[in-house]
C-alpha cells in the first residue's frame, strides 16, 4: 500500500462525515469525494508534512463543496459575485436563516431592499442615506419603517415578536453586530419544587408544529435566545440542578456557520457550584443539530467535533450522518400509542408525535402535541416532550427501561421507584424518573 492510500485509509472517514454533512445529496456526495479523493493523488506530492494530511484533504473537501454549490447557484441563476463562504456553508438537509432573510428581501420592491441594504449592510446613518439618496431626512426615516415593516410582514419566522426580534434575521444578512462572547447569565429563581401538573388527551387530531429547539437542552439556537430551566426529581418533586442557558455569538465549525451557546449548571441546593459548558450547535430550515462541543481536559481545552467520529456522535449526534433532530414535526405512525401502551415501528431514530394533550401547570393552560423519543440518544431510555404551538417546551419527562444501568444501581427502576408511573413500549417496561420545566411556562 503506498503512503497516500496508507493517510487515506486513516482519514477517510472526516472526509466523508465533512462531505455527507453539507451535501443533501447522498449521490452528489459520492460524486465530490471521488473528486476530492482524485485530486489529493494528483497534489499529494505537494503536502510537507504527512502530520497535516487529515487538514489538508479537509480544505481541498471544502473547496470542492464550494464549487458544488457554486454550480448549482448558476444553475438556479443566482450571480456568481453574490455567493459567499457563508451562503456556501449552510450544510446538508437545509439553509440556514440567511438564505431565508435573502427569500424575503427577494419578495420587497426595490425601493424597500435598497434603503434596508444601505442601512443594513453598507451601517450607514440616516444622514449619509439621506445624502446618497437625494432624499430629506425625514423622508428617509419613514422609508426605513415602512421597509422594516414590510420585511417583517413578510418574514416566515417570528412573526409574534417584537420589531427588534424581527429585524435580527435582517441583521444576520446585512452584517450587523452580535451579542459579545462571554455575557455573564444569572441563574434565575425557578421553583424548588415542581408545580402540580394536569395531562389530559385530546380527541383533536395532533397538529404540525416548528420545533426548532436543542434536542435535550431546549434552547433555540438562535442570536438572542435564552432560558433557564430546571430537572425535577419524582415522585418528591424537588428540583436537583437548574441550568442557565444563552447563545453568545457566531461560531463557525469546518466551515459550518452555527452560533456559541453557553449553559451554566449547578445544584439548586448550592447555586455556587457551577459548571460551565460550551458548544456550537447549526438550525437550519429542516433540522437542528451540533457541530462541536468544548471539553476541558485540566488545564487543555479541548474542542470536538461532528469530524471526531465517536468521540462526537456518542453524545452529540443524532440522525443520519449526524443530520440532528427534524424541526417540522407532524405525525409519522412510527409511534403508536394508547395509554400507556406503545409500541413502535423498528427504526433506529425513533421520534414522533404520539397526540394532542392539554397541559395545566402553574395556573396555565397550554394546547400541546406530545412528542415521543424512544432510546435515540440513549439505549433504554424514552422521553415526552409536550410542545406548544410555538414549538416551546412546556413540560419534559424521563422513563428509564426497568433494567436500564443496571451496573450502577444495582435494582430494576420498578424496585427503586414503584409508586412512579410506568410506560409499556413493546412490552418492556419503563419507569417515570424525573421531569423537566423552563421558565417559559413560569
Amino acid at each position: 500500500m503506498s503512503c497516500f492510500e496508507e493517510l487515506l485509509d486513516k482519514n477517510r472517514s472526516p472526509v466523508e462525515r465533512f462531505v455527507r454533512f453539507r451535501l443533501s445529496s447522498r449521490e452528489d456526495a459520492e460524486d465530490v469525494l471521488q473528486e476530492i479523493f482524485l485530486t489529493a493523488y494528483q497534489r499529494f506530492e505537494q503536502l510537507k508534512s504527512e502530520a497535516s494530511f487529515q487538514a489538508w484533504i479537509l480544505s481541498i473537501a471544502r473547496n470542492k463543496c464550494n464549487d458544488y454549490f457554486r454550480k448549482k447557484a448558476l444553475d438556479l441563476e443566482i450571480p456568481v459575485e453574490e455567493i459567499t463562504e457563508r451562503e456556501l456553508s449552510y450544510g446538508r438537509h437545509g439553509i440556514s436563516e440567511v438564505a431565508v432573510v435573502r427569500e424575503t428581501l427577494n419578495l420587497l420592491s426595490e425601493k424597500d431592499k435598497r434603503i434596508l441594504y444601505l442601512y443594513y449592510w453598507k451601517e450607514l446613518p440616516q444622514a449619509e442615506i439621506a445624502k446618497t439618496l437625494q432624499l430629506p431626512l425625514g423622508t428617509v426615516k419613514s422609508r426605513l419603517h415602512t421597509a422594516k415593516q414590510n420585511f417583517k410582514n413578510k418574514y416566515p419566522y417570528h412573526k409574534a415578536g417584537s420589531a427588534e426580534h424581527i429585524t435580527n434575521g435582517l441583521q444576520i444578512q446585512m452584517g450587523d453586530l452580535y451579542p459579545a462572547h462571554g455575557m455573564e447569565v444569572i441563574m434565575k429563581r425557578l421553583p424548588e419544587f415542581l408545580p402540580e401538573y394536569k395531562l389530559e388527551p385530546s380527541e383533536k387530531a395532533p397538529f404540525a408544529v416548528k420545533w426548532e429547539e436543542l434536542m435535550g437542552w431546549f434552547l433555540v439556537p438562535k442570536l438572542g435566545e435564552k432560558l433557564s430551566w430546571g430537572m425535577y426529581d419524582i415522585p418528591s418533586r424537588k428540583c436537583s440542578h437548574i441550568y442557565d442557558m444563552q447563545v453568545t455569538g457566531k461560531a463557525m465549525v469546518h466551515g459550518i456557520e452555527g452560533v456559541e451557546l453557553t449553559a451554566r449548571e449547578a445544584a439548586y441546593s448550592d447555586k455556587e457550584d457551577v459548571v460551565e459548558r460550551t458548544f456550537v450547535a447549526q438550525l437550519t430550515d429542516t433540522h437542528c443539530r451540533y457541530l462541536a462541543t468544548l471539553r476541558n481536559d485540566g488545564d487543555i481545552r479541548n474542542y470536538i467535533t461532528f469530524l471526531d467520529g465517536e468521540a462526537f456522535l456518542a453524545n452529540w449526534g443524532f440522525g443520519e450522518d449526524n443530520c440532528g433532530n427534524e424541526t417540522n414535526l407532524t405525525p409519522k405512525g412510527d409511534i403508536q400509542r394508547n395509554g400507556s401502551a406503545i409500541t413502535s415501528a423498528k427504526k433506529d431514530f425513533l421520534l414522533d408525535i404520539v397526540g394532542r394533550y392539554t397541559v395545566t401547570i402553574n395556573g396555565k393552560s397550554y394546547d400541546t402535541v406530545c412528542v415521543m423519543d424512544i432510546e435515540t440518544y440513549n439505549c433504554g431510555v424514552v422521553s415526552e416532550q409536550f410542545l406548544d404551538a410555538n414549538g416551546r417546551t412546556i413540560l419534559w419527562r424521563r422513563f428509564n427501561r426497568n433494567d436500564w444501568a443496571m451496573e450502577r444501581y444495582q435494582k430494576k427502576w420498578t424496585e427503586q421507584l414503584p409508586e412512579n408511573e410506568r410506560l409499556t413500549i413493546n412490552g418492556e417496561t419503563y419507569v417515570h424518573w424525573y421531569d423537566c420545566i423552563t421558565d417559559y411556562v413560569l
